[in-house]
């Protein structure tokens, strides 16, 4: 095997790695189309699989557009869901008044003593962080 004999199989495999890629990239775009019919899903599928140079090439001419767009709506909602997560389990800055209520509901149901209770509202009346209640 040569220097050109090495280059070309390189080369070979990034065009076929590409292919693939583009392949992939157009049947989940079909799938993500909701206002394409399944027959011309289905259309789609079958002259990709006896076609596919041609198809490919066809699909991304006809079709580019709008399926930039639908990744980029994709992409969009993603971004939103992620970030509703984070907010949904991101722990909000409590304030003295909040810790003294739970450090009271942990003595209530006899979690903690009295003695911890007075040191956790001592600690939330300084202004320092709360100190998670000690386990028994």
């Amino acid at each position: 095997m040569n220097f050109w004999d090495f280059v070309s199989f390189f080369f070979w495999t990034f065009v076929f790695i590409a292919y693939l890629m583009i392949l992939f990239s157009i049947i989940g775009d079909l799938f993500r189309d909701h206002k394409l019919n399944g027959w011309w899903k289905a259309v789609w599928v079958i002259f990709l699989v006896f076609l596919p140079f041609l198809t490919a090439l066809v699909y991304l001419i006809a079709r580019g557009r709008g399926m930039a767009e639908r990744q980029r709506a994709a992409a969009e909602a993603a971004q939103a869901d992620a970030n509703s997560y984070i907010r949904s389990v991101a722990a909000t800055p409590s304030s003295p008044a909040d810790d003294i209520a739970k450090a009271k509901a942990l003595l209530d149901s006899g979690t903690i003593t009295q003695p911890e209770f007075d040191a956790l509202k001592a600690k939330a009346l300084s202004g320092s962080p709360a100190a998670a209640a000690p386990t028994a």
